[in-house]
């Protein structure tokens, strides 16, 4: 039996990259998919037909997860589409970097809305509805650079960093409902974002990282396949790095 039959998964910022991947890795272990993302398009239609090609029900959802309202609107139209929610990955996320003294207030706003104010909304609307059938796990995609930070990006930084904080916090809020809250940290994972990183920097993250290469979305996905499956019971409020030994 797949690990995850039965299980509806709800995962904001699915329409490629980690997402994606996760995504379709869920969905091959059984579980029926409800992703979001900011707008429309084609990548989004072709991931709802590529996963329900795995025998899985899957629908997309157009969803500003920065946004509360908006958030309460779309875990009730997925409550009433699926009749529940056993896993919620938070991953929707951006980045805008540069140094702090060139950062302007916008741009901290910004990723700070998007990244951590989204996990506070994705979690609040959709906790009721774990309290209630007293189960779910609840994993947030923070990153290394929220442990140890990073040059030029501070903002990121701190919402990376403000995600940890919430998981742990979480964990011991609704860990007696059975319910389980933990953080994946992604090292340098090959995506759409750090293809845009300059080859020379490229080369010195290879050297800082002891196996050697670069992670792929599916490193990231098969950690949220355990957190999310019965194989993590006894696993909450945990910060499981994903970056090959980098240092």
């Amino acid at each position: 039996m797949k690990i995850l039959q039965e299980k509806t998964a709800l995962i904001t910022g699915a329409a490629r990259g980690i997402g994606k991947e996760i995504a379709l890795t869920m969905a091959e272990q059984g579980a029926n998919i409800a992703f979001t993302d900011i707008a429309p398009g084609p990548h989004a239609d072709a991931l709802v037909t590529e996963l329900e090609n795995l025998g899985v029900t899957a629908r997309f959802y157009v969803s500003d997860a920065s946004s509360l309202s908006d958030t309460e609107n779309t875990v009730q139209k997925i409550i009433e589409d699926f009749g529940k929610i056993d896993i919620l990955v938070n991953n929707a996320g951006i980045t805008r970097d540069t140094l702090l003294m060139r950062m302007n207030e916008k741009d901290w706003d910004a990723v700070i809305q998007v990244n951590l104010k989204s996990v506070f909304n994705l979690t609040k609307s959709v906790q009721p509805y774990m309290l209630k059938q007293r189960s779910g796990s609840i994993i947030n995609m923070s990153s290394i650079v929220g442990i140890g930070g990073n040059i030029g990006q501070a903002n990121y930084a701190a919402s990376k960093a403000g995600i940890i904080g919430f998981t742990k916090s979480v964990a011991q809020e609704i860990g007696s409902r059975n319910i389980r809250c933990n953080a994946i940290a992604p090292g340098f994972i090959a995506t759409e974002m750090t293809d845009k990183v300059p080859a020379e920097m490229r080369e010195n993250w290879l050297k800082m990282i002891a196996l050697r290469r670069i992670g792929s979305p599916k490193d990231v996905a098969n950690i949220a396949l355990f957190l999310a499956s019965d194989l993590s019971t006894y696993v909450t409020g945990q910060v499981i790095r994903c970056d090959g030994g980098m240092n």
